[in-house]
């Protein structure tokens, strides 16, 4: 990813936790240009994916907005 480095983080119950940091804009940047850079970047734990495997976009666009995804019948369970 261009770049990482680890750390531990404290944690209520597990007492600490592992913190990664990655270089995902240089690596974006190096690899796709400037313009290809995203502003932000949020982790998630799961993307909304069709039964086929497609990344359902129009989901993470309405969930984003704070809009209704309408039709979501092929979201993979």
């Amino acid at each position: 990813m261009g770049g990482r480095g680890d750390r531990g983080k404290p944690h209520k119950t597990a007492g600490e936790s592992i913190k990664g940091f990655l270089r995902l804009k240089d690596h974006v940047k190096h690899e796709l240009g400037k313009i290809a850079v995203p502003q932000d970047v949020e982790i998630v734990p799961s993307l909304p994916k069709t039964r086929s495997g497609k990344i359902m976009r129009r989901v993470l666009k309405a969930k984003e907005l704070g809009q209704n995804p309408d039709d979501i019948s092929t979201l993979e369970d």
